[in-house]
């Protein structure tokens, strides 16, 4: 890793538009084979928790031919590896090759090993043929011990793209529930890390666990959007057009944003810096507002394409 030609960035990762990520085991052909038909984002290809120890070495073999179909059909691949440093390096042997957007790394506390990590992965670019800085990092946040250091580890170099936090495991972590009242405070510090550092802050306010009440999940993502989260990771695919909806700009809000900048326009040539619309004053938070929800509005238009 001394070499320094290894740190010579040929690119950087290009910023998601990540709504909604679906997790898929690497080891079920039966949820692989329908991946690329439900409808999300990206999907997230597991290498840890849904794939028991004895199975890692098999899941590793797999996985090449998991990410060549995925992204055969247009689908942007993440794969989630293991923390344990023996398994991480085994996963990114196998996970670094075209196709794949970003790797996840869990259990994430210190800057130091998200930057190792960062370098390893830069050699094995360099081995691959592939632009050296253009695969992401997603990092998960999974305990207590990574809330003093989230500003630190979302600036901890430039594949960094996405933060979450991990609700399963940080509640084991701190010994509390999964309740949205136990994981509003963590959830809020990880999103609000996440929007000083520029990156994508994902998730919602409750367990990634609890799919059979969509009604209930509806509320929740409604909630993360007005939070400041922009997509969210999940597990069941009858979860992944929620997503997608209701990270996605309404119908009256990119109205309200279109009329926003049509006056805008015509306020520039006037030579005002405020003025109203709705009945409302607008300046220029307003009217930056509006131009994302518009941004926003065509990245959606463009994934669901």
């Amino acid at each position: 890793m001394n070499n320094p030609e290894m740190t010579m960035r040929d690119d950087r990762p290009a910023e998601p538009s990540w709504r909604s990520i679906l997790f898929v085991p690497v080891t079920s052909d039966r949820f692989l084979a329908k991946a690329h038909l439900r409808g999300a984002d990206a999907i997230q290809l597991d290498l840890e928790d849904s794939v028991p120890p004895d199975a890692k070495r098999d899941a590793r073999e797999r996985l090449p031919a998991a990410i060549a179909q995925l992204a055969g059909h247009g689908v942007e691949v993440i794969v989630r590896i293991n923390r344990p440093w023996l398994d991480a390096i085994e996963d990114l042997r196998a996970a670094v090759r075209p196709g794949v957007r970003a790797i996840t790394l869990p259990k994430v506390e210190d800057a130091g090993r998200v930057r190792a990590l960062d370098e390893l992965v830069a050699e094995l670019e360099a081995q691959a043929g592939l632009p050296v800085g253009a695969i992401g990092f997603l990092l998960l946040i999974e305990s207590p011990a990574a809330l003093p250091r989230l500003h630190e580890l979302a600036t901890s170099c430039p594949r960094v793209v996405a933060m979450t936090l991990g609700p399963e495991d940080y509640a084991l972590a701190a010994d509390c529930t999964t309740d949205p009242e136990a994981l509003m405070v963590p959830s809020m510090l990880v999103a609000q890390a996440a929007a000083a550092a520029g990156i994508r802050a994902l998730g919602f306010v409750g367990s990634i666990s609890e799919f059979g009440e969509p009604e209930v999940f509806a509320q929740r993502i409604a909630q993360a959007r007005r939070l400041g989260f922009k997509g969210a990771q999940v597990i069941h695919p009858a979860q992944v057009s929620i997503l997608n909806e209701l990270f996605s700009p309404s119908a009256d809000e990119l109205s309200w944003a279109r009329r926003v900048l049509d006056a805008t326009e015509r306020a520039v040539a006037e030579g005002l810096a405020a003025f109203t619309v709705d009945g409302k004053m607008v300046d220029r938070p307003i009217i930056e507002r509006a131009r994302r929800i518009v941004a926003s509005a065509r990245a959606a238009a463009s994934a669901d394409r």
